[in-house]
């Protein structure tokens, strides 16, 4: 009875789906997440408004990510200090960072969803189908002591379905090894990008401590009519 073998290998089989399912929809978030980076920086770095940008981007902030968020959040909290006259570089400075930090926190979480999983099956499904082998092949040989004639044919078909399980085992392991290291890759990239956006930033809105305040959102101007 291989019942226990076949157990490990439907096992990693469904591992082995649940894995390309988040390789599949990791990989098209990673594509949007650094293609939103990349027209993001374009456009603020290409001489943007940035009140402008902000009331635009505003209007949608429960829908951004990347720096679209950073940006926001950051001079979402510019725009308060300013409002209520806070003039002082450092505390002024430590306020919006602190603000773009924590939406930064959340959106490296976001980036990061579900690759722990990946990360575990790559270690996991290795061992699960050797462990399904092994018991396999001793339970072939546990069956030859009952029989009077040992022939290939009689102990072939036990021992290749429980090499199967470490095939499947590989089968699983290896494209979440690859997408693990290429998605750490990109989140790496896209992180790097990011800290040196609120850097920037930060420095840019230091320069404009004691400029006149910028007009309100126009979602702001809306309420407030």
């Amino acid at each position: 009875d291989l019942l226990l073998v076949k157990i490990v290998m439907l096992f990693l089989l469904a591992a082995s789906i649940f894995s390309w399912a988040i390789i599949f929809q990791r990989g098209k978030f990673l594509r949007d997440c650094r293609a939103a980076t990349d027209d993001f920086e374009y456009t603020f770095w290409s001489g943007a408004d940035l009140n402008k940008l902000y009331n635009k981007l505003s209007s949608k902030e429960k829908k951004l990510f990347g720096l679209d968020a950073i940006f926001v959040s950051g001079f979402k909290e510019y725009v308060r200090l300013k409002k209520q006259n806070i003039n002082q570089s450092e505390m002024f400075l430590d306020t919006v960072q602190r603000s773009m930090r924590i939406t930064l926190a959340n959106e490296e979480a976001r980036l990061e969803k579900n690759l722990s999983f990946l990360a575990t099956i790559q270690s996991m499904s290795p061992y699960i189908g050797l462990f399904g082998t092994v018991w396999g092949i001793m339970h072939a040989f546990v069956g030859l002591s009952n029989m009077q004639q040992v022939t290939l044919a009689t102990v072939a078909p036990g021992i290749a379905e429980a090499l199967v399980a470490t095939a499947i085992g590989l089968f699983a392991a290896i494209p979440a090894v690859i997408a693990y290291n290429r998605f750490a890759r990109d989140i790496d990239r896209i992180a790097i990008q990011q800290e040196t956006f609120i850097e920037e930033f930060s420095n840019i809105l230091q320069r404009n401590v004691g400029a006149a305040p910028p007009p309100a959102p126009a979602a702001a101007q809306a309420q407030s009519g």
